[in-house]
């Protein structure tokens, strides 16, 4: 028999089987219950608590961000609102009952097309087009000259005569060429889309009286010695002269008819992708780069500038890309009924730049291919290949530094570097054994970098040279980079 006083509890032990307990270790379940009541309670204050808090927080970030719409633009015809209301403190509950109030106000991502850079750029186009006629007229009457003065029979010394004045009527071609469009750009300070326009025709009109002389003149000479005059006819180079390629031939394909409404819709995308571009720089460029220069010179500036410069940069490349490769080049051949429109290539699938740089522009690749690369290895007897390609990078790192130094005014050899340099490097270690998506994402990785820091370092340049202008025109002055010294 148990003592008395001892009471005994059943409990369940592992086999299933009830077991005693005695009374005396406590009634625990009794105890937890109004434990677990009490804490429970306690979080639903902690959570009304939180609700309360979050809430306040809420309603001051939207009263703060009316009032900031408000300020940012005020009604003409009212005066400014109050001042910013005081945060609700924590004992205040907010009103629920708020009602919309309606005023004049603009939307946060309205879209204002502002024409004070494209007015600028383009400044001055007429002058840009008048200099571009004597341009046209020597190169379209000075190499066919020539070319008709040297393909005549030759009879004592007058072919020699006649073979001098030839070369006489291409010193004045290349004078007119490359003097008259420099003349005019630096005498009257031309903006930079009219010179765009000069530097362009220039070099295609010289890389096009290259490419006619380059192919008429071997047959020419050959068919020197037999009876009359053996020339290319007049229609076909100027035709040439027109047309989307720069390889000369005596024919091309041609389409059948011509589709007007494409013609208009491609100079239509043109015209847009300018004004996109104008667009691009004055929201995303200007206000960044404008007054960098008045700031110190420190690296994380420099760096942050060239990452924020990244998507402007891409999409100016694209830009000019669909605005110039694909609708300037098929509203031309449409016209002209050309009927070979292979401009470029999936040039955004590449896995190596080597591929990159011969499907990005066709017809320029196509020109640097016939006339440098080719007669390069023809000239080193077959062999050199890497010293006819060097030669290729050399030719249209130079052109392009040209092109840009021309354009904007001042000598920066930022693209020389990026294209001669670094892009060399590029072709002959990212080539065409490299394969798969991961090569093509560092490719556009690579593109995205490049583009950020011509867009940053030409930018500040300009700028640097606008705050900080010479007290004294010098030749050194001209070369060095006036953003690593301008303060102003």
């Amino acid at each position: 028999m148990e003592p008395m006083g001892t009471h005994l509890r059943r409990r369940e032990g592992l086999g299933g089987e009830p077991e005693e307990r005695p009374s005396g270790e406590g009634n625990t379940e009794t105890h937890r219950a109004p434990d677990l009541v009490q804490w429970t309670r306690h979080m639903e204050a902690v959570k009304m608590q939180l609700l309360e808090q979050a809430q306040e927080k809420l309603v001051e970030l939207l009263d703060r961000a009316i009032w900031e719409a408000i300020q940012s633009h005020p009604p003409q015809d009212r005066p400014l609102p109050s001042p910013h209301p005081a945060p609700l403190s924590k004992t205040q509950k907010p009103s629920f009952g708020r009602r919309k109030v309606f005023v004049v106000r603009k939307s946060l991502l309205e879209l204002v097309l502002e024409f004070d850079l494209l007015i600028f750029s383009f400044g001055q186009l007429p002058l840009a087009l008048v200099t571009w006629v004597p341009m046209f007229l020597a190169t379209l009457l000075a190499p066919y000259q020539a070319l008709r003065l040297w393909a005549r029979p030759r009879a004592g010394g007058a072919w020699m005569l006649r073979a001098v004045l030839g070369c006489v009527l291409l010193a004045a071609h290349a004078a007119v060429l490359c003097v008259l469009p420099i003349h005019v750009a630096v005498k009257h300070e031309l903006p930079p889309a009219s010179r765009c326009i000069l530097v362009f025709e220039q070099v295609r009109l010289l890389m096009k009286s290259y490419s006619f002389l380059r192919e008429a003149v071997p047959g020419t000479l050959r068919a020197r010695g037999r009876e009359g005059i053996w020339a290319p006819s007049f229609s076909s180079y100027l035709y040439f002269l027109f047309c989307p390629t720069l390889i000369y031939r005596e024919t091309y394909p041609r389409t059948p008819s011509v589709r007007w409404n494409y013609v208009a819709k491609n100079f239509a995308q043109a015209l847009g992708c300018v004004l996109y571009a104008c667009f691009i720089l004055g929201r995303l460029c200007v206000p960044i780069f404008a007054n960098m220069s008045r700031e110190p010179f420190s690296t994380r500036a420099l760096l942050l500038s060239i990452m924020h410069a990244t998507l402007p940069g891409i999409f100016m490349l694209l830009l000019i890309f669909f605005a110039f490769l694909h609708c300037w080049l098929n509203a031309f051949a449409e016209m002209l009924r050309f009927g070979d429109r292979m401009f470029y290539r999936d040039w955004w699938n590449s896995t190596s730049f080597s591929n990159y740089y011969r499907t990005w522009n066709v017809v320029v690749h196509d020109w640097l291919y016939s006339y440098v690369y080719q007669d390069g290895l023809w000239l080193l007897g077959g062999r050199g290949r890497g010293a006819a390609m060097l030669g290729v990078f050399l030719v249209s790192a130079v052109v392009h530094e040209y092109i840009f130094c021309f354009v904007l005014g001042f000598f920066y050899p930022v693209m020389l570097m990026l294209f001669l340099v670094i892009g060399g490097l590029l072709n002959f270690t990212m080539n065409d054994r490299h394969t798969g998506p991961a090569w093509n994402v560092l490719m556009w990785t690579l593109l995205f970098l490049g583009q950020g820091i011509q867009v940053s370092l030409y930018c500040q340049e300009w700028y640097a040279r606008w705050h900080c202008p010479l007290p004294q025109t010098t030749f050194w002055g001209l070369l060095t980079p006036r953003s690593w010294s301008c303060h102003a």
